[in-house]
């Protein structure tokens, strides 16, 4: 069901609920297990679209058609 969905169109529930259907159910069991879970998701679902995002190249500066003023140079 949510596998053939992309991970970073899932709602808040449904990433929950993702975790707890892709983890093993012993390691939901303590606090530092599901620690280990959800870091083990995010490293292999978010930081990919995280680095995809970051690695697009920069919109090209705009150039400024304006002419600096007088007031605007200190004179």
């Amino acid at each position: 069901m949510l596998t053939n969905m992309p991970k970073s169109k899932l709602t808040p529930k449904q990433l929950l609920l993702y975790v707890c259907v892709e983890t093993d159910p012993e390691q939901l069991q303590t606090l530092s297990g599901i620690e280990e879970a959800v870091r083990g998701h995010i490293l292999e679902h978010v930081s990919p679209e995280i680095g995809n995002f970051l690695s697009k190249p920069a919109a090209a500066p705009v150039p400024d058609e304006n002419v600096p003023s007088k007031a605007s140079l200190g004179n």
